[in-house]
């Protein structure tokens, strides 16, 4: 189900550029049970706004000028209190739920499951909103300008037919928590930093030499520079048929389990192996910073106000 509104008004005294008609797709469906709320609508940067406002507002300055708020329909009364004050009058403006029971081939969910099934499904969710070139990221993570202008550019550049996307990888040292471990998928790039293996690290914690975390039962020691992904993708809407296969042969072999997910770099590295794809790794220049445990706040709120002291952002980004 999507719900859409035409922009009213363009934000801060720009101009609407018919011309790239670029979607930001923003997965905004997670409860963020570790940071203990809502970390979508936590208000962290200076005058109250959002890590949600920073997104929106680096996608408009580099040519995004729709966006589709990927959510789940119980959460949907707190995120209309935000999107019709904030964002409505100034972009077009795509809702779409995902819902635990929106499965292919007729499939209906275990009894008792609650949760949707991971971050496949979720981009999924936006496919009848999105009728060209879009990027995904995560609703409550800040990703900073470069790196969203990368996938842009990206976008603009490649041939739709090719079956080429792109995912951003940031260095490790980036993206680390000074509250605790964190999980990664880290980027095995070919010579032509085409991604050749997405590898699922959990919870990497910083040594001397790099950081330690384990994939399964094997303990790894991750480079203080090696990309990782932090779900910055770029995409045509070819990939949604890729998607749907790969989601369909994952409920066949898991459909009834209770808390089995369907992340994003798995259905990437399947369409990988398989040879369906390319995905070009763009490096990331700039600051990330997010949000895994709620000491991690004060980090991310100096992080921006900084950013905001040297002239990147203004001190109220919708005024």
């Amino acid at each position: 189900m999507t719900e859409s509104t035409a922009p009213r008004a363009a934000p801060w005294g720009g101009e609407a550029d018919d011309t790239s008609p670029l979607t930001l797709v923003l997965l905004a469906a997670g409860l963020g049970s570790r940071f203990g709320g809502l970390k979508q609508l936590a208000p962290l940067g200076p005058g109250g706004a959002t890590l949600m406002d920073y997104s929106l507002y680096d996608a408009w300055r580099v040519g995004f000028r729709r966006a589709v708020f990927v959510i789940r329909p119980e959460i949907t009364e707190a995120f209309e209190a935000t999107i019709g004050s904030r964002y409505r009058s100034r972009l077009e403006i795509a809702t779409a739920f995902q819902r635990l029971e929106d499965l292919p081939d007729g499939r209906i969910p275990p009894e008792g499951r609650t949760k949707p099934w991971g971050t496949t499904q979720a981009v999924l969710a936006a496919r009848e909103a999105v009728g060209g070139p879009f990027a995904v990221l995560n609703a409550d993570d800040f990703y900073g300008r470069p790196a969203l202008e990368a996938v842009a550019n990206f976008l603009r550049r490649t041939p739709p037919e090719e079956q080429r996307h792109a995912v951003v990888g940031y260095r490790m040292e980036q993206t680390a928590s000074p509250a605790g471990g964190v999980n990664r998928a880290v980027l095995r790039l070919r010579p032509d930093r085409t991604l050749a293996r997405i590898v699922e690290t959990k919870d990497l914690v910083r040594q001397d030499d790099g950081f330690t975390g384990s994939t399964g039962s094997e303990t790894v020691l991750v480079r203080g520079d090696a990309p990782v992904s932090m779900n910055l993708w770029g995409f045509f809407p070819t990939i949604f048929p890729i998607m749907a296969d790969g989601f369909s042969h994952f409920l066949a072999a898991h459909g009834a389990e209770d808390k089995a997910e369907y992340y994003l770099p798995e259905a990437i590295q399947e369409a990988i192996s398989a040879s369906r794809i390319r995905v070009d790794v763009l490096p990331a220049e700039g600051q990330w910073c997010g949000v895994t445990y709620a000491e991690d706040s004060g980090w991310v709120r100096q992080v921006l106000a900084d950013l905001t002291a040297a002239g990147e952002y203004p001190e109220a980004l919708w005024t």
